[in-house]
């Protein structure tokens, strides 16, 4: 089945809803919005390999849900949903099976980046990783998706299940702690 690049996600969806065409569908929404949800796990995760693990786990909850999305939100939102909570999911796993900060020297992640032959960045961005790591996880969460992502407050609302308000509270607080460990003076207004 040949599926045209710019169908709408409603259409996608009755496509993916249907018996003839789930399995056509489906693969088009993998290449479709696995480089999205890739940015948003990897900004989470960092290691590529369990980048692709929760990748791979949030497609896998995908497949065996869709049936269950009711519409309510966007198609996007929904993955977006379905791929932090992942993120978050193993991140919480990793943490419990270690029994370390994520933070110490032992663990410590400007290395997981720079070691990484994925990771194409410079110091400065390690430093940026490094100082989004130590967030609390909301305020993290809220900066990787407007920030990253550049989404909308009332999207990121729906993917996380927190007030407008409370969600730029969140972005404001995490701008003021990155540029605070980056050593960046705070004179900027925040959006």
């Amino acid at each position: 089945m040949n599926i045209p690049r710019d169908i709408a996600d409603e259409e996608l969806l009755k496509l993916l809803t249907t018996p003839e065409t789930q399995e056509a569908a489906f693969s088009f929404l993998v290449d479709r919005y696995s480089p999205q949800l890739y940015a948003v796990i990897r900004r989470m995760v960092y290691r590529h390999e369990e980048t692709d693990d929760v990748l791979q786990d949030t497609f896998v909850k995908v497949w065996r849900h869709i049936g269950t999305f009711k519409g309510e939100s966007k198609l996007s939102t929904w993955l977006y949903s379905i791929a932090t909570n992942e993120a978050l999911s193993h991140l919480r796993k990793e943490k419990k099976m270690r029994r370390l900060p994520l933070t110490t020297e032992e663990y410590d992640l400007t290395q997981i980046l720079m070691s990484d032959p994925y990771f194409d960045g410079d110091l400065a961005e390690a430093q940026l990783f490094k100082a989004i790591d130590q967030l609390p996880e909301k305020q993290k969460l809220t900066f990787e998706l407007r920030y990253f992502q550049d989404l909308p407050y009332k999207e990121i609302s729906e993917i996380t299940g927190t007030s407008e308000g409370a969600l730029k509270a969140n972005y404001h607080h995490a701008v003021k702690k990155i540029k605070k460990e980056m050593g960046i003076e705070d004179d900027t207004e925040v959006d």
